[in-house]
């Protein structure tokens, strides 16, 4: 007898990214998600005009938003692209899920704290960035509070995969062509393996309904991911050499001695109490992750 359990329609936006990848890999474990996948091409979140238009022709139920100006040090010469596609068009994604009664799912960033807590930071902590990319994703996240849309903010950090740039492959690529490489060591945060992230986004949205019964959140979830453990830049790439086996020696280097056009925080550890909660999924080990990730790309160093 053929299944008669409702599949909820998906909208992936951004579906060649990193996270976007992920999401079309992972999808495949969860047969009641009916995803589709929007790349550029089909929708182009420059052209404000366009989005209501689009997400009227697919009438989604939720709009996973894995598109994003991403390019930290250029966002502060590039200011005015950076907040349209990190702001203006979030507001008009939240703006067109209000129209369709869909929900948002939104990926937010570490980078809307200054990084002086030193103590993983909870959903609730007072916002504070120091560079426009962190600005620009925070006015996302209000145009979203603002807009009074059924939505999903979740934060996340460092986040790596096998696709696209990121700081994984690079380290990769540097440490087979170079005998030793210097990188920071007073930045602290957690790495997020994209596949993980993508496999929590479609957790929850099978548990939405229980997540708007959570009365703090009101329409607007707001919860951090990452995967567990925390480390530096310098401990991160030192572990990338030795699970690929690269002979590279990685030195530590303090913030002020590599100069960038953007400031970065310097503990940027989210606390991840809330979504193992709701969630009650575990939650695996940035090395873990790593593990799995580099094995996977070492065909390709």
């Amino acid at each position: 007898m053929a299944s008669t359990t409702m599949r909820e329609r998906v909208l992936v936006i951004g579906c060649n990214g990193q996270l976007g990848q992920s999401m079309r890999l992972v999808a495949e474990s969860f047969p009641q998600l009916d995803c589709v996948f929007a790349d550029r091409e089909q929708l182009d979140l420059t052209d404000l005009e366009r989005i209501p238009h689009y997400l009227r022709e697919i009438a989604p139920r939720f709009i996973v938003n894995c598109a994003a100006y991403t390019a930290v040090d250029k966002a502060e010469s590039e200011r005015e692209q950076a907040d349209l596609i990190n702001h203006r068009a979030v507001a008009a994604l939240a703006r067109g899920a209000v129209e369709l009664g869909a929900c948002l799912v939104h990926v937010s960033t570490d980078y809307v704290f200054d990084g002086c807590h030193y103590r993983p930071y909870p959903e609730d902590h007072p916002t504070a960035p120091v560079n426009f990319y962190g600005e620009s994703k925070l006015r996302g996240e209000q145009a979203i509070r603002e807009s009074g849309a059924s939505s999903l903010i979740i934060r996340t950090s460092w986040v790596y995969s096998e696709y696209g740039g990121n700081f994984v492959k690079t380290m990769l690529r540097l440490g087979a062509e170079r005998a030793q490489l210097t990188v920071i060591d007073d930045q602290v945060g957690s790495p997020t393996y994209a596949p993980d992230l993508a496999r929590m986004i479609c957790i929850l949205i099978g548990q939405y309904p229980a997540l708007q019964q959570d009365e703090r959140a009101g329409n607007c979830t707001l919860l951090h991911f990452s995967n567990e453990g925390v480390c530096s830049w310098f401990d991160f790439a030192t572990e990338i050499m030795q699970l690929a086996g690269l002979p590279c020696e990685v030195k530590p280097i303090a913030t002020e001695d590599y100069p960038t056009p953007a400031r970065r925080p310097h503990y940027s550890v989210l606390s991840k109490a809330r979504i193992r909660w709701f969630s009650g999924a575990t939650i695996p080990h940035w090395r873990h992750s790593l593990q799995l990730c580099v094995r996977n790309l070492k065909g390709s160093i």
